[in-house]
């Protein structure tokens, strides 16, 4: 199984709403006292071994847009379908704070998951999503916003709902559990 979270390297990027995946990443790896620290396949990843299966985590470093690059060497490198894949990302037509995960879907209006799937060629692969909500304004300047004060706290404990149902879902493989779980009201 590899787990990709969508986001843009860079300090500048750090607590960005568009860096949601990277978000969720970090809250799994700090779950299981992991970071993705090895550089490969344009992304920084690390390998768990959960129920004697390999887990990668992966935080491309191609910027969001070109996502699907580092997606597709990755899949690649480790001899993996796109059915093994997960994306975490954020979403701009989710009410903010929301969780969903979906078994497959179209990209929407994001184009880091538009890169995904141009580049593994289906939209057959997991999902989250974080909803960040619309902004009426500008949709670059706000997704590159940073996390207000206000929000930051209600952003993590989300990060970490997604952390913790993608860890059970590692352990236990069931991805309808997890879709119900994530999807349920209690999560809006």
């Amino acid at each position: 199984m590899i787990v990709v979270g969508l986001g843009n390297p860079g300090e500048e990027y750090a607590d960005t709403l568009h860096n949601c995946g990277f978000c969720v990443l970090d809250a799994l790896a700090k779950k299981v006292d992991k970071k993705p620290l090895k550089a490969e396949c344009d992304a920084l990843t690390c390998v768990l071994q959960i129920n004697g299966e390999k887990i990668v985590l992966a935080k491309p470093l191609t910027y969001m847009n070109n996502s699907g690059l580092a997606v597709k060497s990755l899949l690649a490198r480790y001899k993996m379908t796109p059915e093994e894949l997960i994306v975490i990302y954020d979403d701009i037509d989710l009410p903010r704070f929301t969780l969903r995960a979906r078994a497959s879907g179209s990209s929407g209006t994001h184009n880091g998951m538009r890169s995904v799937v141009s580049s593994v060629g289906t939209e057959k692969f997991k999902r989250i999503r974080i909803g960040v909500g619309r902004n009426p304004f500008d949709l670059k300047d706000y997704v590159l916003s940073k996390f207000s004060k206000e929000d930051k706290p209600h952003f993590e404990e989300v990060f970490a709902k997604a952390a913790d149902f993608l860890y059970a879902f590692l352990q236990n493989g069931d991805w309808d559990k997890l879709m119900r779980e994530a999807n349920s009201d209690k999560n809006a």
